[in-house]
């Protein structure tokens, strides 16, 4: 299989989705399936990624600090964690045509903080541009749970205790959804969306078609 993108250039694929909606799992799944085709794929987080990225997640997500943090301070690290990514890890593995699956781009930057934390649209989206350098996804795939489904998941983690994101309501989480749900409406050509509640080999396989489907040739 060859990549239908410019030549010499990797693929670029970012999930996106609530709290447990499932984008590990289904990363780890489709990273096997390019794998198996001889593929070099690099699997990304955000907040994270980077020595920069990791203590900045540990801030937003479990440090003491985070609790009082107001939302215009948590877009700009998010923003911050992100451009770090960008620049030392996508951006070279992009150029050496790696595959790159992204757990978490600048689409969560505009649901989270844009949405739920109801920030104004323009610095959102100027940060975001900021952030990235007008590097988006090839494809952004969204994993579509109800917001109970997810907080439900989260509970049954046997991962410890919940991070600050984790912790939040319902109500927030039905705002994040129906975030992701009007991006996908706005951006047909870039967004898939698929039901995060179906069984996990079933939304693995409905996500390798849709990536077969948009950038490989059958060789």
């Amino acid at each position: 299989m060859a990549a239908n993108t410019d030549e010499g250039r990797g693929l670029l694929i970012s999930f996106e989705g609530s709290e447990g909606s499932g984008k590990t799992t289904q990363i780890s799944l489709l990273m096997d399936q390019f794998e198996k085709l001889g593929h070099e794929v690099i699997v990304t987080r955000e907040p994270g990624g980077t020595e920069i990225g990791e203590e900045i997640r540990h801030l937003l997500k479990h440090g003491d600090a985070g609790d009082g943090m107001c939302p215009e301070a948590e877009l700009l690290l998010f923003a911050a964690s992100r451009a770090q990514l960008v620049r030392e890890v996508i951006l070279p593995a992009l150029e050496e045509g790696k595959i790159i699956l992204c757990d978490r781009y600048l689409d969560s930057t505009t649901v989270y903080q844009g949405v739920a934390r109801q920030l104004s649209e323009d610095p959102v989206t100027y940060i975001n541009e900021f952030a990235v350098g007008n590097l988006m996804p090839d494809l952004t795939i969204v994993l579509d749970v109800p917001a109970e489904v997810g907080l439900s998941r989260i509970k049954h983690r046997a991962t410890g205790i919940p991070d600050r994101m984790e912790r939040e309501n319902i109500e927030f989480y039905d705002a994040v959804r129906e975030g992701y749900l009007l991006l996908v409406k706005s951006l047909p050509d870039r967004f898939s969306v698929f039901d995060g509640t179906k069984e996990v080999d079933e939304i693995s396989k409905l996500v390798w078609e849709e990536v077969t489907r948009r950038f490989f040739d059958d060789e």
